[in-house]
């Protein structure tokens, strides 16, 4: 790049700046639009990038862990029969695939049957579990009354806030399990309620228990796990992880699979609340556009003699052109700047504050939201400031470009 080059947009670059600080009343209204836009998108962003994060951790702590190893087809398959796809109780493998990032492996197996207390019987689905090494994965559970499997006897189980109220259970109380073994036959075990559970989903709550792997292996007559849980110590690590695991382990034995493809729920609402940001993003842009649109538009009018007597002496169109390209995009750096640190702020504030919510469809208890600004949502943010205003400036720029030299020189005269 040249040096007069340089030195003529440093010097159109002054000459915007100084037009925009001439007429500060209008240049301070579309600032203060441009702002706005950039903090009710940060807000808005900010608030649904929280759900998704609160939302990814609770599912992966609560039910689902980082990745889960079934034998081939299981959960396409095996669901109606998944005693013929059964893993072994070492779970050594995984240990020695991941060399980084691993927290536990934590077997399962899944079994169904009916859940009786007295006169009263309920279907159920169970989840067989090693309450020492599940503990990390689901950290997101809540025990609503009684104690967890860790501080339980053997004998034991965890119901669902919904599947005990359904029943008529409480901690302490005897319950019979019931189901068909894997062999069709018909087995029982009596256990004591240890304490019930909620999660963020009511449909998992409203259906499941959870007893030691080896009271669900004793009453299936089984061995083994239907699958394995792995948990990592960051989400971050479970494409690598995968990866690894893929690698590492046969697939024609071993099935690996991230969370993300397991969390239907997750995903729809991601899909419906991206969308949703995407409208947001729209009518701001729209807002942005025509507010700087507009301050342009009345600046070209109010400078028209300026204009013609700039080209009549020898300053040429594009000149004039690139002169209100650059007061909008002063506008747009400027907005976007100040919005970002104006939104940051007002996020650390709401997030302080905390926003009570309600239920949302799918989940039994309110919570309190708060404000998750990421530094590629602040990009974002930023980008959509700069890029609405520079786009908004084109028009008017354009228009002033092609003025008439002797009409602009005549005007209001």
């Amino acid at each position: 790049m040249s040096p007069p080059f340089v030195s003529s947009i440093i010097h159109t670059l002054a000459l915007a700046a100084r037009n925009l600080a001439r007429q500060r009343r209008r240049a301070l209204l579309a600032l203060a639009t441009v702002c706005g836009g950039v903090v009710a998108f940060l807000l808005a962003g900010g608030f649904i990038h929280w759900i998704f994060q609160d939302m990814r951790e609770s599912t992966i702590h609560s039910q689902l862990g980082h990745i889960q190893i079934t034998r081939p087809g299981y959960f396409r398959v095996g669901l109606g029969d998944p005693y013929s796809y059964l893993l072994p109780n070492d779970t050594s493998v995984v240990s020695n695939a991941i060399t980084s990032h691993l927290r536990t492996v934590s077997p399962r197996l899944s079994f169904n049957g009916l859940l009786s207390k007295d006169d009263a019987t309920v279907s159920f689905v169970g989840e067989g579990i090693d309450p020492s090494k599940e503990a990390p994965i689901t950290r997101a559970i809540t025990i609503v009354s009684g104690k967890d499997l860790t501080a339980a006897a053997p004998d034991s189980v965890l119901l669902g806030e919904g599947l005990a109220a359904n029943l008529g259970a409480s901690p302490g109380d005897r319950v019979v399990l019931l189901a068909t073994t894997a062999q069709g036959g018909v087995n029982a075990v009596e256990l004591t309620v240890a304490g019930l559970f909620a999660t963020i989903t009511k449909a998992y709550d409203d259906t499941v228990l959870r007893a030691p792997i080896e009271v669900a292996r004793k009453l299936m007559r089984v061995e083994g796990a239907t699958s394995w849980v792995v948990l990592l110590d960051s989400t971050n690590a479970t494409d690598p992880a995968v990866d690894a695991l893929r690698n590492a382990l046969p697939p024609a034995e071993f099935e690996i699979i991230p969370w993300s493809d397991l969390a239907d729920f997750y995903n729809k609402t991601v899909e419906l609340f991206s969308r949703q940001v995407g409208v947001v993003r729209l009518l701001i842009a729209l807002i942005v556009i025509l507010s700087i649109s507009n301050t342009l538009s009345m600046a070209v009018i109010e400078r028209t003699g300026e204009i013609g007597t700039s080209m009549a002496l020898g300053v040429r169109r594009r000149g004039i052109l690139m002169l209100f390209i650059l007061e909008g995009a002063l506008l747009g750096l400027a907005g976007g700047i100040i919005g970002v640190a104006l939104g940051y702020l007002c996020g650390e504030i709401v997030s302080l504050i905390g926003i009570p919510m309600p239920p949302p469809p799918g989940m039994a208890r309110g919570y309190i939201g708060a404000i998750s600004i990421s530094p590629a949502l602040a990009l974002d943010a930023f980008l959509l400031a700069f890029v609405t205003t520079l786009l908004a400036s084109v028009f008017p720029a354009w228009k002033a470009s092609r003025m008439n030299i002797v009409d602009a020189l005549r005007h209001q005269r």
